[in-house]
C-alpha cells in the first residue's frame, strides 16, 4: 500500500513520522510496521481539544509498546491566524529533531483527499501548475527529505484498513470547523469528489505531474551548498517555474504577486529573506544578508560574476568566490 519510491528511501533512512493519532497518521503508522519499516514518532499538542491529552498519551502507549522513540511538545496559545502559527510552529520543531537525531526523512500522512483540498485551494486564488500540485511523494528539503507514502490513497482507504484491522484512532473535531478554510474545501468539495471520482481524480493527478515534469524541463542544477543555488536555465521564461520549485523546496511558497514580480525583475527579494537573481542564463537563488564584506572578497564575487544580493550569504558561508568561478 506504501508508494514503491517512498518505501525504498524509507527502508534506507532514518526516519520520523509526524502523527496526530487521527484516521491518516495512525493508518500510516500501522502501515509502517507491517512493512518493516524504523521509525520514530512525533506529536505536537496544541491543547484545544479535551482529547489532546488522551491522544498524546496514545502516542506515548505506542511508542512503548512498540520500542520507538516518541517526541512530544505542547505548542504555546495562537491568538491569530491559528493555522499558520501551528504549521510554522511544527515543523521547526521537526527540524529541532531531525538536526538533534540525525534523521534523514519527514513522513507525512498526507492523502489523496489532502491532494485535492491544495489543489482546489489554489485553484480559487491563481496559480500555476507547480503551485496547484505543491504535494509530492517525495520532497528535498535542507538536510532532509519530506516523504509522503500514502498520498495516492482515500481517507475512506485508510479508514477501512484502521477498522479492519481493530486498530484505534481518533477523530479530531476540530476538522469540521469551517472557520478554516481548509475544512470548508474539505466538507463543501473534497471528501465529495473523491467519493464519487476518486480514480479518474487519482489518474488526473499522474498525469498533471509528468506534464509539468515536462514544463520544467529545461534548466539543471550547477552548484548548490546548504541554501544556495545556481541553476543554468535554457530560456527566462521558465524563471518563474523554476524559482517557484526552488524555493519551495527551502519550505517557501510564492503567492501569485510575486509570481508576477519574477516575470518583470530579474534582481528580488521575498520576505525579507530570499534573494533571486538572474545574471544572463543563470539563476541564484540564497538567503538575503545584509553584511560587512572586505573589499578583497566583494571584488573577487564582481570577477566571479556573483550578484550582489547573493554575496552576503557567500560570505557568511565562507564559501571562495573562484571556485563558482571555476564551475562557470
Amino acid at each position: 500500500m506504501l508508494h514503491l519510491n517512498c518505501k525504498d528511501r524509507l527502508m534506507e533512512g532514518k526516519n520520523l513520522l509526524a502523527f496526530s493519532a487521527g484516521v491518516d497518521s495512525s493508518a500510516l503508522f500501522f502501515l509502517l510496521l507491517k512493512n518493516k519499516i524504523k521509525f520514530d514518532i512525533v506529536l505536537v499538542n496544541y491543547g484545544i481539544r479535551k482529547q489532546s491529552i488522551e491522544e498524546e498519551r496514545y502516542a506515548q502507549y505506542l511508542a512503548k509498546e512498540h520500542n520507538l522513540k516518541a517526541h512530544i511538545t505542547k505548542a504555546p496559545k495562537f491568538s491569530t491566524n491559528f493555522e499558520k502559527n501551528a504549521r510554522d510552529f511544527r515543523y521547526s520543531f521537526f527540524k529541532n529533531l531531525i538536526d538533534k537525531y540525525n534523521y534523514t526523512n519527514l513522513i507525512t500522512a498526507h492523502q489523496l483527499n489532502d491532494q485535492l483540498e491544495w489543489f482546489l485551494m489554489r485553484l480559487v486564488k491563481g496559480a500555476g501548475v507547480n503551485e496547484l500540485l505543491g504535494l509530492e511523494e517525495i520532497s528535498e528539503r535542507e538536510n532532509y527529505t519530506l516523504i509522503r507514502p500514502i498520498l495516492n490513497y482515500s481517507k475512506d482507504e485508510l479508514l477501512e484498513f484502521l477498522e479492519k484491522n481493530s486498530y484505534r484512532y481518533f477523530i479530531d473535531s476540530s476538522n469540521s470547523n469551517e472557520k478554516y478554510e481548509r475544512n470548508y474545501f474539505r466538507k463543501e468539495f473534497s471528501n465529495q469528489l473523491i467519493d464519487k471520482y476518486k480514480s479518474g481524480i487519482e489518474r488526473s493527478f499522474k498525469y498533471l505531474k509528468e506534464d509539468r515534469d515536462i514544463l520544467i524541463s529545461g534548466y539543471r542544477e550547477i552548484f548548490s551548498y546548504k541554501e544556495l543555488y545556481i541553476i543554468k536555465i535554457e530560456n527566462s521564461s521558465i524563471k518563474i517555474r523554476v524559482v517557484d520549485k526552488y524555493l519551495k523546496k527551502l519550505g517557501y511558497l510564492l503567492s501569485s504577486a510575486q509570481r508576477e514580480e519574477i516575470k518583470y525583475n530579474n534582481s528580488i527579494v521575498f520576505g525579507g529573506k530570499w534573494s533571486i537573481e538572474l545574471n544572463s542564463s543563470l539563476l541564484f537563488i540564497s538567503p538575503y544578508i545584509k553584511i560587512v564584506m572586505p573589499k578583497k572578497y566583494k571584488e573577487a564575487c564582481r570577477v566571479s560574476k556573483i550578484p550582489p544580493k547573493i554575496r552576503g550569504y557567500c560570505y557568511r558561508q565562507s564559501i571562495n568566490p573562484n571556485i563558482i568561478k571555476i564551475i562557470f
